[in-house]
């Protein structure tokens, strides 16, 4: 359950990147502005459970692929071999955190 919420919050991440580049209006900042605020909320509440590096790490190359990704798809970034085997290396990276720090409570972390 609290790694979807590390999932979710990257998620959000995508948007509020996108949105710091692209949006030029009060509506697109509102929406930055919100997600923004989800995105951290929830991280921070999975921190309190799991181990708050691996959480980082992983919102953070979830984030960062989801950028990429849709940059590529929606705002018509070149597609390059190298980016997306780089990308391919990051997802496996945060994968591989994924898998070996399992859904056991952090010691000392909050329970809520």
């Amino acid at each position: 359950m609290h790694w979807l919420k590390v999932f979710i919050a990257a998620f959000f991440e995508v948007f509020w990147v996108i949105g710091l580049k692209h949006a030029d209006d009060p509506l697109t900042w509102t929406g930055t502005i919100f997600s923004i605020a989800v995105s951290f909320y929830l991280m921070i509440m999975a921190g309190k459970v799991l181990p708050v590096g691996t959480v980082y790490a992983v919102f953070v190359g979830l984030g960062t692929a989801g950028t990429v990704l849709s940059e590529i798809i929606f705002f018509e970034e070149p597609l390059k071999l190298s980016k997306m085997i780089l990308v391919l290396i990051l997802l496996i990276g945060v994968l591989g955190l994924k898998l070996v720090t399992g859904d056991e409570e952090s010691e000392g972390a909050e329970t809520s």
